[in-house]
C-alpha cells in the first residue's frame, strides 16, 4: 500500500504560500504525515509518483484533475472536506459573493471521492444537504497531536516575558487566523470589559486588500501577535483559552487548547453539539453579553478553571493522533480491499 497525500500549493514556490501562516488546514495535514508514519504506510507527496491511494485536502483545481485522473485508473480517493460554503463566507471580503459557487463547486469536487472525509457531524450533515450520499460521509476528526501542544510552565514564563503580560494579569488567549469569521468584534469587546486580564490573539494578520482591517483604536490590554513560530509557547501563555469563532467545521485550536490542558469557552454554534460539553470540558457562550459572563466566571473562579482543564487535557487524549491512527487504518484496507 501507498499513498499520495496532497495539499494543492503546499509545494508551490518552495512552500512559501503556507509559510508563517498556521492554518488548522495545514496542522490536519501534518497530523496526517504522522499517522501515516505511525501506521508504517508508505506515501509521496508529488501525484507524479505510482501509489495506490489518493488522499485530498483541498479540492481546487489541481486537486481535481488528480481524482479525474486516478478515476479513470480504478484508484480509490479519499478527500477531506476541510472547507464548506458555510465557513467560507467570512473569510476575505468577497466570501458571501461566492459562497453559492463554492457549495456547488464542492458538492461536484467531493462527489468525486470515494469517501469524504467530515470533521465533525455538522459537516457531515451541511453535506448531506448539499445532496452528497450519506454512504460517502465519514466523521474523522482531524485529531490532534497531544505531546506537541502540552503545557509547560518554562514556556509559560518565557511567553510572559516576551509578551510583556503584566505581573497578576491573567492571560485570555485565542490562537487563529485574523479574520472576521473567527469573531474578532467579540475579542475587542471582552477586551475593553476586563482591562486588568491581558488579552493576546495569536495568528497571521492578512493585508487589509484581502479582509477588514482591525480597528486602528483597541483596547490598551489587546495584543495581535501576527504568525508566532513557538506554539507550544503561546498556548502555554494562554490562562483561559477563549474561541470566539462564528462558523467551523471542527476548530482544530480547539483541540490544541484542550491538550495545553486549558480552560476553553466557545462560542456556542452547531459544529460543537457532538463532542463539546458546556461546563464539563467547555463553557459556552451564545451572545457577546454570555461570552462576558463567562470570562468573568473564569477570572474569578480558580477552581472552575481547574476543573476545566483537567476535563479538556481528557478531551485531547479522546482526539489523540493513535486514536484517529487506529481509525484511519480501518478505513484505507476496506477501500484498498474494493480494487
Amino acid at each position: 500500500m501507498k499513498i499520495c497525500l496532497y495539499l494543492e500549493f503546499s509545494q508551490l514556490f518552495n512552500g512559501r504560500l503556507f509559510r508563517n501562516v498556521g492554518t488548522g488546514l495545514l496542522s490536519s495535514y501534518k497530523n496526517q504525515q504522522a499517522i501515516l508514519r505511525k501506521l508504517n504506510i508508505p506515501f509521496t507527496e508529488s501525484p507524479k509518483s505510482q501509489y495506490d491511494l489518493l488522499q485530498i485536502n483541498t479540492p481546487w483545481l489541481r486537486s481535481l484533475f488528480l481524482m479525474r485522473r486516478a478515476r479513470r485508473r480504478g484508484i480509490p480517493i479519499i478527500v477531506w472536506a476541510h472547507v464548506t460554503a458555510e465557513d467560507a463566507r467570512e473569510v476575505f471580503r468577497f466570501g458571501k459573493y461566492v459562497s453559492g459557487f463554492i457549495r456547488r463547486y464542492l458538492t461536484y469536487a467531493y462527489g468525486l471521492a470515494d469517501i469524504v472525509l467530515c470533521p465533525t457531524a455538522y459537516t457531515r450533515g451541511l453535506l448531506i444537504g448539499y445532496g452528497l450520499p450519506e454512504e460517502k460521509l465519514v466523521v474523522q476528526s482531524n485529531a490532534v497531536d497531544v505531546q506537541r501542544y502540552a503545557f509547560t510552565s518554562e514556556r509559560r514564563t518565557s511567553g510572559r516575558q516576551r509578551y510583556h503580560v503584566a505581573d497578576g494579569h491573567l492571560v485570555v488567549g485565542t490562537v487563529g487566523l485574523v479574520i472576521p469569521r473567527k469573531g474578532i468584534a467579540t475579542f475587542l469587546q471582552l477586551a475593553g470589559r476586563f482591562p486588568n486580564a491581558s488579552f493576546l490573539w495569536f495568528g497571521k494578520c492578512y493585508s487589509s486588500l484581502l479582509t477588514k482591517r482591525l480597528p486602528r483604536v483597541r483596547p490598551k490590554n489587546v495584543r495581535f501577535t501576527g504568525f508566532v513560530e513557538d506554539i507550544q509557547e503561546a498556548f502555554s501563555t494562554i490562562d483561559i483559552f477563549v474561541f470566539p469563532s462564528k462558523e467551523e467545521n471542527e476548530g482544530m485550536a480547539i483541540l490544541e487548547a484542550a491538550a495545553a490542558g486549558r480552560p476553553i469557552l466557545v462560542r456556542d454554534i452547531p459544529a460543537y453539539a457532538s463532542w463539546l460539553e458546556n461546563e464539563k470540558n467547555c463553557l459556552k457562550a451564545a451572545t457577546d453579553e454570555v461570552f462576558f459572563l463567562q470570562i468573568e466566571r473564569l477570572l474569578h473562579d480558580a477552581s472552575l478553571r481547574q476543573r476545566l482543564q483537567q476535563n479538556a487535557v481528557v478531551l485531547a487524549e479522546a482526539f489523540s493522533l493513535p486514536r484517529a491512527a487506529t481509525k484511519m487504518n480501518v478505513l484505507y484496507e476496506r477501500l484498498l480491499s474494493c480494487t
